[in-house]
Formats: C-alpha cells, structure tokens, sequence
C-alpha cells in the first residue's frame, strides 16, 4: 500500500498437530481495527491417520472467523452446533461470555491423505457485549457479495465495504475483503475503507512505493483511507480491518476482554470446568501453565 507503516511477518506458532504461521497479535501492533488474533494454518499435507485434532477449548470476548482455502474442518460447539466447513464458506461463532469449541477432520476423512489450509481469525467484541449469549452462524460461499471489475474480483467476507454488507453478522464497523486479480492492476480503494486497515497477501506479490512485498506478511497502513497499490498478475490478497475500539484488549490464551478480572474469572472457570461442555467431547484442552499475565493492547508499539 502506499502509506505501509508496520510489515508483520509470519512467525511459527505450535497449536498442538502442526506448525501455523502467526501473524496477530505482533509485539508491535496489537490489534488492527477490531481483529486481534490472526493464525495462516498450512498448507500442510497429512498422510492416512493423520489428523487435525483441536480438542474442546473455551472462548470469551470474541468472534471466530474460519475461512478455508482447502480441505474440511468438524467444528462442534457447547451450543450442540455440529458444522464442517468448505473452502469459501464462512464459521463464525460468537462466544460472548462463554462458549468451548472443538475442530477435527470429518470422519470421513480421517483415513486418508489430506490438506488443510486456510485462516482463522479472531474479531474482539464491543465491551457491551461482553456478556452477550454466545451464538453460531455458518454462511456459505454463494451467500458472500461477490463481484468484478475487468480482471479483478473481489468477495466481501465480512463486515461492509464497497457499499455492499456481508451476511456473516459482525457486531462492529469492520471488513474482510478478498481481491483477486489475474493481470496486474493498480488499485486505489482506500476511499472504500475506514478506520485501519492491513493486507494479507495470500499468493502472487504487490507493488508501492518502488517496493515488492510477498506472501506470508501483513501490510499494515498507516492511513485506510489512502489505501493504494499495484497488484500483480495471478496474486490474492485478504484486506482487513475497521474501526478500533475506544478501551484496551487483554488477550490471554483463548480469552479476550477489556479487563484482567474477566480473564481470571474465565480461567477460574477453565480450571473447574464449569463451562457448558461440548456434546459427545470427552476430553479436553488444559489452561496453559506456562501463561503469566495477559498481555494488553496498550503494551504495543506504534
């Protein structure tokens, strides 16, 4: 983009069956708008036996948001939801003031070879709705505004841009947009967008600035609204984003919140295992005994 302030590279993170690349939180940069936490799972090739394996883990404070690019993930929820994901289609669940969620390979599929790839995300909610009931919504691919301009298309996952509104239901100013493009282009969207914003390039390469910049890395701008950038022939993008909130995150482990007490009592919680248990999960995923404190939003350097 032709105002980058911050390059985020990917860095290794273990979620228990295979490596991810993290990309939010960074050290640096906390949050971007209303997205807190941002995982590239793969792709990772998995031979016949092999699985992916998330057990039952508990949530507070957040949206997930599952996006696939390739294979199929069992979520099912403490609400009773039982849902596989596609590639293009949307999970999104809202645990408000509590919810525990397990993903694994469909049955189906456990015994075979497989790739898993794709994004999964975590949107932190408005304060006041903190204590909100938690909920789920799966939308899928043919639902999501899609559209072209000559050679570039673009899919509004999330939130509103481009004056078109997503059917995944957000619960603040945000947007999760695709753009694809088979010859290079230069695209200026920043009138588009709001608050802040930053790119993830999924495959291909852009162009600002005199600079080539590459997959595996978030481009964040230091302005949305100037948002401006040659995009190359074959290459998509992910540009994410929106209004920040007015109070401070604290994120630790699974759990968001605007304060320490939300998350000690959710870990209190955890450990007694007083959460709404997931039909037909036995086992579950243990606090971490190596987290000290949350960490905080306002620890970030801008």
């Amino acid at each position: 983009m032709s105002n980058v302030g911050l390059i985020i590279e990917e860095r290794p993170a273990d979620i228990g069956n295979f490596l991810v690349g993290r990309l939010l939180p960074f050290r640096g940069k906390r949050m971007v708008g209303p997205y807190i936490f941002i995982d590239h799972m793969g792709p990772v090739s998995l031979s016949e036996g092999e699985n992916m394996d998330v057990a039952p883990h508990p949530h507070i404070g957040l949206s997930t948001l599952t996006y696939l690019f390739e294979g199929s993930i069992m979520h099912r929820d403490s609400l009773g939801t039982e849902m596989e994901i596609h590639p293009g289609a949307v999970n999104w669940m809202t645990a408000g003031k509590g919810i525990v969620h397990s993903e694994r390979t469909p049955q189906r599929f456990r015994d075979l070879k497989k790739t898993i790839h794709g994004l999964q995300i975590w949107v932190a909610l408005p304060k006041e709705m903190e204590d909100s009931e938690p909920t789920f919504h799966h939308v899928d691919q043919i639902d999501l505004p899609y559209w072209k301009d000559g050679d570039v298309s673009f899919r509004l996952i999330a939130g509103e841009a481009f004056g078109r509104k997503s059917a995944v239901p957000t619960y603040s100013k945000q947007f999760f947009l695709e753009i694809h493009s088979s010859s290079q282009q230069k695209l200026t969207i920043g009138h588009e967008l709001f608050g802040e914003a930053g790119m993830y390039i999924l495959e291909g390469s852009i162009e600002s600035d005199g600079y080539v910049y590459e997959p595996k890395q978030i481009l964040v701008a230091k302005e949305a609204t100037l948002c401006e950038f040659t995009i190359n022939a074959n290459t998509t993008v992910y540009i994410f984003g929106g209004e920040p909130f007015p109070e401070e995150r604290f994120i630790y482990w699974n759990f968001v919140a605007t304060s320490n007490e939300r998350i000690e009592r959710a870990k209190e919680k955890w450990l007694n295992q007083e959460f709404d248990p997931v039909p037909g999960e036995t086992d579950f995923v243990p606090l971490p005994k190596d987290k000290v404190r949350p960490a905080s939003t306002s620890e970030r350097k801008e």
